[in-house]
């Protein structure tokens, strides 16, 4: 019997990434082209659908080992129906990419939101390798997340199971509106907009930072300069690392993960942040369920989010 294959999506506003993994989670072949945003859905599904195939045709593998295809896509989806229902980036709205795909690939298509697709690409093949039960942050622009239990992609009954970002761990006092609407979301201070919203906030009230002298601060920048000694840098670093170690114990006793997976460009602080994170963690989380538990930096990088749609047809 010849060796299935996986073909995994992951949908930018900028990029459609593509890759092949087999079913031990190696990625074996990757490809990439520009979204054609501006040319309306059909036109990027179709674009999908044709690097999918040169996708294949460009490795030693045939159409016919392809056992399905999944898509990791930003916005709020209906993943049972297939159905984007609300994209800002791709500027979607019910859009029914699993039928449109299905039909133009002849093969059967899972769709996920990009940051489970990316949190399931480093449970099965990245820094998550063989455990069980994970939790992944993805520290960017925002905050996302995934939660797999017993090598499960935890998607709620409505798909917004996961959204670590808009854990309410920000007291009342301190809360500032997010983006979701709601007050005090984690998302508000751990992401590198938080953080730069920290620091803008900071020097605005005259407070001595040698953060000051930068134009356009940005979260590389809070980091670096809290790792120099800075303490308005190191304060603000170490408040977004406070919040998501509490949100680390409130979901070690939801969900009791082994290993928690901490990714994204903030992320790139390395040690630093990760030290910190672990030491509010444990403060934090209760002792019976923080026992064994590890934090540790993902892995696969850009290529979190191809090895997670390719597992959809696996674990999702």
């Amino acid at each position: 019997m010849e060796r299935a294959i996986y073909v995994g999506i992951d949908l930018g506003g900028t990029a459609i990434k593509a890759g092949i993994c087999d079913a031990d989670g190696r990625l074996i072949h990757t490809a990439e082209c520009p979204t054609p945003v501006k040319e309306g859905a059909e036109a990027v599904v179709q674009r999908i659908a044709e690097l999918a195939r040169q996708l294949v045709e460009a490795s030693p593998y045939h159409w016919d080992q392809v056992a399905g295809v999944g898509a990791g896509i930003p916005g709020f989806l209906d993943m049972e129906e297939g159905h984007v229902k609300h994209s800002v980036n791709l500027g979607w709205e019910d859009v029914p990419v699993k039928q449109w795909l299905e039909a133009n690939l002849g093969k059967s298509v899972k769709i996920d939101n990009d940051a489970n697709a990316a949190a399931l690409g480093e449970a099965w093949g990245g820094a998550g390798a063989g455990i069980p039960n994970v939790v992944c942050y993805t520290l960017g622009t925002g905050v996302g997340g995934g939660i797999i239990v017993k090598r499960r992609l935890i998607q709620g009954f409505s798909g917004m199971a996961g959204e670590i970002g808009h854990i309410p761990v920000v007291p009342d006092d301190h809360a500032i509106r997010c983006g979701c609407g709601k007050y005090g979301c984690l998302e508000t201070v751990s992401s590198a907009t938080g953080m730069v919203h920290m620091a803008e906030a900071a020097l605005k009230v005259g407070l001595s930072s040698s953060l000051s002298v930068l134009a356009n601060i940005t979260a590389k920048d809070v980091v670096e300069h809290a790792v120099a000694g800075d303490p308005i840098a190191l304060n603000i670093v170490s408040i977004a690392a406070g919040y998501i170690g509490k949100s680390m114990a409130i979901l070690s006793v939801v969900v009791n993960p082994q290993r928690f997976i901490i990714g994204g460009g903030v992320a790139q602080a390395g040690e630093f942040l990760l030290n910190l994170i672990d030491r509010h963690y444990r403060e934090n989380a209760l002792h019976t369920a923080q026992d064994g538990v590890e934090i540790v930096p993902a892995s696969l990088g850009n290529n979190a989010g191809v090895v997670g749609a390719a597992g959809l047809h696996l674990f999702g």
